[in-house]
Formats: C-alpha cells, sequence, structure tokens
C-alpha cells in the first residue's frame, strides 16, 4: 500500500506516518520547500528516513496533479493547511486557499487520474461552532464563527459533492481538539505547559492568555491519527466525529497544568484582552457514538492523563 500525505510534517501527519510504517505502507510526503522544511516531528519520531518526501505547493494544481499521477498512491491523506483559527483571522485568504483550494485540487487529481484512490479529509470541530450543552454529531447543523472553520466547512462540502457526483472514496473525519507533545508552540495549549515548565525550572516569566472560560473537547493525538486510518478502511466512504465527549474549561486546563509542577497558576497568569478573538465560541464537544460503533474506536486517555503526559514532556525539555 502506498499513502501520500499532505502536511506530513505536523503533529497529526507524523504519528499518521508512523502509523502507517508500522502497518507497512510506503509513505510519501510533501512539503512546501524541502530546503526549509526540517520535519522535526518525524525526527523525534525517527522516522524521517523511512519517508520520501516531495516538494509540493499544495495551492497549485498543477503540481498536485503531477505528483499524484507520479506516486500513484493507493490513500491520500489531507492534513495540510493553515492550522490555526486565531490567525485566520488575519490571514483569511491564505487560510481559505491553503484548505478549501487545496481541497478542491486534490479532489480533481483524484477524478481524473484515478477514482479508485481512497481520500481522508481533515475536519474540523470548528465546523459546528459554539455546540453549548449539545454534542455535535455527524447530523449536526454547520455554525462556524471563524475563516479557519468556514474554510473547513467548505472543504468538507466539496468532499461530500464529488462523493455524490463522482463515486469518489472520499471521506471526512471531524476531530476535535486532540494534543500531544508534537503540538507546535503556537496552540495555546503547549503555550501553557511549556510557560509552566519553564517557570517550574527557574526561568522568571509571566504567562499572557485571552477567554479563559471557553470549554473543549481535548483527546490524545496518537488516538486520533489511529481512527483517521479506520475511516478509510470502511467499505463504503463516509463521514465522522472524532472526540472524547468530555469538556474542560481552559481555566481548568491551566490550573491542572500548573498543578502539575506544584505551582499556583494565579501567581503567574495575566489576562491579556488582545489575545481574545474576534468571534470565540464558549463550548465545544463531540459525540462520536457513530465512530465507536462503525470504527470500533475509542479514546484511551482522559484529560488528566492528557497534561500529564504533555507536562512529563515539556519538563525533560526545560530541566
Amino acid at each position: 500500500m502506498k499513502a501520500l500525505i499532505f502536511g506530513i510534517g505536523g503533529q497529526d501527519g507524523a504519528y499518521l506516518s508512523k502509523l502507517l510504517l508500522s502497518k507497512g505502507y510506503s509513505i510519501f510526503g510533501t512539503s512546501r520547500d524541502l530546503k526549509l522544511s526540517h520535519f522535526p516531528n518525524l525526527i523525534k519520531l525517527d522516522i524521517k528516513d523511512n519517508i520520501k518526501l516531495f516538494t509540493l505547493d499544495i495551492r497549485d494544481p498543477k503540481s498536485v496533479l503531477k505528483y499524484i499521477d507520479m506516486i500513484k498512491p493507493d490513500e491520500i491523506y489531507n492534513l495540510s493547511g493553515q492550522t490555526s483559527v486565531s490567525l485566520s483571522f488575519q490571514q483569511p485568504f491564505e487560510t481559505m486557499e491553503s484548505i478549501a483550494k487545496a481541497t478542491m485540487n486534490i479532489l480533481e487529481a483524484i477524478r481524473v487520474i484515478n477514482t479508485n484512490i481512497r481520500f481522508y479529509n481533515a475536519g474540523s470541530s470548528e465546523c459546528f461552532g459554539d455546540t453549548g450543552n449539545n454534542h455535535a454529531t455527524e447530523l449536526t447543523p454547520f455554525n462556524p464563527s471563524s475563516p479557519y472553520g468556514i474554510a473547513k466547512a467548505t472543504a468538507h462540502y466539496l468532499v461530500k459533492n464529488y462523493r455524490e457526483a463522482y463515486s469518489l472514496y472520499a471521506s471526512t473525519g471531524f476531530l476535535f481538539n486532540h494534543e500531544s507533545p508534537l503540538r507546535p508552540q503556537h496552540f495555546v495549549t503547549q503555550k501553557i505547559i511549556s510557560t509552566a515548565a519553564r517557570i517550574n525550572a527557574g526561568h522568571k516569566e509571566r504567562l499572557k492568555l485571552g477567554n479563559l472560560s471557553i470549554y473543549r473537547d481535548w483527546g490524545w493525538a496518537p488516538d486520533y491519527v489511529d481512527a483517521i486510518w479506520r475511516i478509510l478502511r470502511q467499505s463504503s466512504p463516509d463521514d465522522f466525529i472524532i472526540a472524547t465527549g468530555k469538556t474542560t474549561s481552559l481555566q481548568q486546563f491551566v490550573e491542572k497544568s500548573f498543578s502539575f509542577f506544584n505551582l499556583n497558576w494565579e501567581d503567574y497568569v495575566d489576562i491579556d484582552r488582545n489575545l481574545m478573538r474576534p468571534c470565540d465560541i464558549q463550548i465545544n464537544c463531540g459525540n462520536a457514538n457513530k465512530s465507536k460503533k462503525m470504527l470500533g474506536w475509542t479514546s484511551t486517555k482522559n484529560i488528566d492523563e492528557i497534561i500529564s503526559a504533555l507536562c512529563t514532556s515539556a519538563k525533560e525539555i526545560y530541566k
């Protein structure tokens, strides 16, 4: 089996690559510029030398068509695109192009080259917006509140249309928030963990955060890439929510993270209104019953275990 992964350098791309390699796949990955990409996540997992890497701008339809035709993959996983909700308010055009237009390029290439290629599209919990006290299901109407969420919703509708119009095997996984030590530092969870670890190591600094009252459904990234692989194992394409079904407030996340290092978070945290988003989601939670039933998938770590794993990793870095 040959798998082509767009966005292979990110958290999910790295863990997915490791999983697929363990199952005997040949892995191909892309980057906008190999000379500038060091792929630290692939190096951390000790798998970089087992992957064939190419320079490709996923926003360029000709390049996408060329490499899919050259590689002839059995499966394509699209995990690429601008990944920051906050940044999407500052870069809406880049966000839409790197997510929606890129998805269209892949779908068109599959339609032209080989409709038997199985395609996974990385959806997002941001498509559903504020779920309130209701857990989002695959039938919950979209209500995105950011350019990122709108781009992800657009990409999903493209996938759905190509699946119905051209009989492509194209599925979307709506992954709710999922963490690991491979998360980039610009994500708020890593910002919290790394700051607490540095303070514990003796650094004199303070942590600036925005809205602490938001609630999110946080899971463990290695679990979620297992679900991604399972989605393409189904006899027919479909869409699935991947989530824990439980929420934690950002304030609780901060408190638990600092408590791991025996620190009182209130002594080190400042609220900065400049860090608050123009539109924010108060509560975002998913119902993964369909995934449990059809994929045989369940999450393995609760929020305390996730935070402990993240803090343990950070503690080793900031000694």
